[in-house]
């Protein structure tokens, strides 16, 4: 199986059952586009054959799919099969792409539990010697449905397949089913596709009536039933999209635990396909993680957390019930309860972001910390700098975004207003309650209060002069 194998990707279906505008290989699973997971399988399948290729027939739908090709799949050539009659006319209209290829495979893009070991076996079925030809996955299914029906000889060889639409009540009692997925001998297609006609219920260019025409020119056909018939499960509706992404992410937290994390009560866990583990992390119940994140060696992620493409390092706590979105944070750091990391949030190591903290576009240096109901937003912090409870560094003024430079080793008090653009400068102390409008030097101490007055007995008689007022409107 070292030759060139080129892998016709079928994408031009319209998806009628799934009821909407967008093209069902564009819906998602685990976080990612179906047709995405069936390119990855045929990535990897293709990986190291030189001279092969993937090429992804496009049809309804195809003003965003072909967008989202160029942007995810760039290796992909695309054909358009216009107007859609069927899967044999769709892989006709692939032909032409081939390149060298002898042997092809064919995928169906809504089948995104497909492995790429799945599909070496399948290939590897093929075998000039003993005449076979074409190679078909199939699984079986207690209630077979719409899909396509495994006819058996008395020998119990594959004799063709038949769409459940043109099947007798009898053939519709098989319960092996046609995954849609199949190798060819590409000498097989280029004699068999011409032959095809769209006699039948559907009016349609079937493909599986190749294998038929093969088996009556004496070529042989193999089925190939999947070990798990869950990884040939196709999506149709809303329904069976749940269904698939439920596996993946049962996938998912498996590949976790095989990675060494801990996963506590993994039912009630989120993972998207692709999320990353280091050794003794542990992740507690009803924890999200989706996009490219990663968690490190020793971390910690607390209950109800969210985490969307970001990065945690080694030894973090990231305490109950925080949301982090593409932010970074770096190792020994300790995050929440209920903080919120932002985009182009950067922790360095051992920064403390505590209770009710919002971050954005800001970065901590080593050390730094921000307890208490602080907003920090378009700023740097420097080492070991204390923000106190209650800070917000004004970054908006009605027009445009503003920096906040807050040095290393500086102290702000509670309270404290930083109207950016500012710059407070090493080892700075800013008095609780300032409202600072102008940069601080470094070592200063910089405060704003209006001096406090106390007027001795006032409350007393406020509350007299009050009470008074509301006798009088009663």
């Amino acid at each position: 199986m070292s030759g060139p194998v080129t892998v016709v990707l079928l994408a031009a279906g319209r998806g009628v059952r799934m009821k909407s505008a967008r093209p069902k290989v564009l819906h998602e699973a685990a976080g990612r586009p179906l047709i995405d997971h069936a390119v990855a399988a045929a990535r990897a399948f293709l990986a190291g054959r030189p001279g092969s290729r993937l090429v992804v027939v496009a049809g309804a739908g195809r003003e965003e799919l072909i967008p989202h090709l160029a942007r995810t799949a760039p290796e992909a050539v695309v054909v358009v099969q216009d107007p859609p009659r069927g899967t044999g006319d769709a892989v006709r209209a692939a032909v032409p792409a081939l390149g060298d290829a002898g042997r092809v495979v064919v995928l169906a893009g809504d089948v995104p539990l497909l492995t790429a070991e799945t599909l070496v076996r399948l290939e590897g079925a093929l075998d000039v010697d003993t005449g076979a030809g074409v190679a078909v996955l199939t699984a079986c299914h207690a209630d077979a449905g719409a899909y396509g029906r495994v006819v058996r000889d008395g020998k119990g060889r594959f004799a063709r397949i038949v769409e459940a639409k043109d099947a007798t009540p009898e053939e519709l009692s098989i319960g092996e089913i046609n995954s849609g997925i199949y190798a060819f001998e590409r000498t097989v297609l280029e004699r068999e596709l011409p032959r095809l006609t769209d006699d039948n219920a559907q009016g349609e260019f079937y493909l599986t009536d190749v294998l038929g025409l093969a088996v009556a020119d004496g070529i042989g056909v193999v089925a190939i039933p999947v070990e798990e018939a869950s990884e040939v499960l196709g999506v149709n509706s809303r329904a069976e999209l749940a269904e698939v992404d439920a596996l993946l992410r049962r996938r998912a937290a498996r590949a976790a635990m095989a990675a060494g994390a801990t996963l506590i009560r993994p039912e009630t866990i989120t993972l998207d396909e692709g999320v990353t583990f280091g050794p003794d992390a542990v992740v507690e119940p009803f924890v999200t993680i989706t996009g490219a994140s990663s968690v490190g060696p020793g971390s910690r992620i607390g209950q109800g957390c969210v985490v969307v493409s970001s990065t945690i390092g080694a030894n973090v706590t990231v305490r109950p019930y925080c949301v982090i979105e593409n932010a970074v944070v770096g190792d020994g750091a300790v995050v929440g309860p209920f903080a919120r990391l932002r985009e182009g949030t950067v922790l360095g190591p051992e920064v403390h972001v505590g209770n009710f903290v919002e971050t954005k576009k800001a970065l901590l240096a080593r050390g730094a910390k921000a307890n208490h109901l602080t907003y920090l937003g378009d700023c740097s912090v420097g080492e070991k700098t204390n923000v106190g409870a209650g800070v917000i560094t004004c970054n908006y003024d009605g027009f445009g975004k503003h920096h906040t430079g807050i040095g290393a080793g500086v102290f702000v008090g509670s309270d404290v207003q930083l109207v950016a653009p500012v710059t407070i400068g090493d080892g700075a102390v800013i008095g609780a309650g300032s409202t600072i409008t102008k940069d601080v030097p470094a070592q200063a101490l910089a405060t704003s209060r209006v001096p406090q007055k106390t007027v001795e007995g006032g409350g007393a008689r406020y509350r007299e002069r009050k009470v008074a007022e509301k006798s009088k409107k009663e």
